[in-house]
């Protein structure tokens, strides 16, 4: 099972009880992750080892996890969506790359799209250095706009198993179409990617989040690779959730009308 690195990190943290509810779910459904040791290593099956029931508990609290920030360089979708899915990740776990290239796409195109969905990335390194190098290099990335372009250089089929030196990295930032490899190259080593990354890591571990890819669907956590109908029939319900809350209470919409025609006649 992988677990985090840096337990000097995981300092206590008092959050209210719906959110310590949470981390004992994203902790307890936790899986095996893809081992750095390459796709023949232990824990290199194609798929994860549990599911995660979209009709699991949703907690109110986790929704306010979404910073919906329309300057999220590391954000995809508008800022109002109704469905927020944040995913806890890193680059070299091998079930977040099967997610990036196999799921990810088809909700993009289904839900992205159309407005239901924004996807807001975490940095969650949790394999060692090379991990918080590539996290803060996709940081750095997205400070020049191609994010989401190098997160899909860096999942390509095979990458990881290449490592993620400063060559490498770089290689990666080209291949993005990162314009200005220099400045990419020093902001990847800055004080405000390491902080970026920093939060991020932090709040994952707040959450109790004990492996990669680690996912909150409107504060409906999900542990896993899981199947992209998991998290079809999670947003769905996240959609139906939403638009049921918005919606106005029956017979609201006449009494709002009779109550603005009595004020008119006075």
């Amino acid at each position: 099972m992988s677990s985090p690195q840096s337990p000097s990190r995981t300092r206590p943290v008092l959050i209210v009880a719906g959110v310590a509810l949470a981390a004992a779910v994203l902790g307890l459904v936790s899986y095996t992750a893809t081992k750095p040791s390459g796709p023949s290593g232990p824990g290199s099956a194609a798929v994860a080892e549990v599911s995660a029931d979209p009709e699991a508990g949703v907690y109110a609290e986790l929704e306010k996890y979404a910073r919906r920030d329309a300057s999220d360089k590391l954000a995809l979708g508008r800022a109002d969506a109704p469905v927020v899915l944040i995913e806890y990740a890193d680059f070299k776990c091998g079930y977040c790359g099967k997610f990036a290239r196999d799921t990810e796409p088809a909700l993009v195109e289904k839900y992205v799209e159309d407005g239901t969905l924004r996807i807001e990335w975490r940095n969650f390194p949790i394999f060692g250095e090379e991990s918080e190098a590539v996290a803060r290099a996709s940081w750095a990335a997205g400070q020049q706009g191609r994010f989401w372009q190098f997160h899909k250089e860096a999942y390509a089929e095979g990458a990881k198993d290449k490592g993620f030196g400063k060559e490498r990295l770089a290689a990666l930032a080209k291949a993005a179409g990162v314009p200005d490899l220099a400045r990419f190259a020093k902001d990847s080593e800055g004080a405000a990617a390491r902080e970026a990354v920093r939060k991020d890591q932090e709040q994952g571990y707040e959450l109790g989040a004990s492996s990669t890819p680690s996912f909150l669907v409107n504060g409906r956590p999900i542990a896993g690779a899981q199947s992209l109908e998991t998290f079809t029939e999670a947003i769905e319900a996240a959609r139906e959730a939403a638009e049921g809350s918005r919606a106005p209470a029956k017979g609201g919409g006449e009494e709002a009308g009779a109550s603005g025609k009595a004020g008119a006649a006075r």
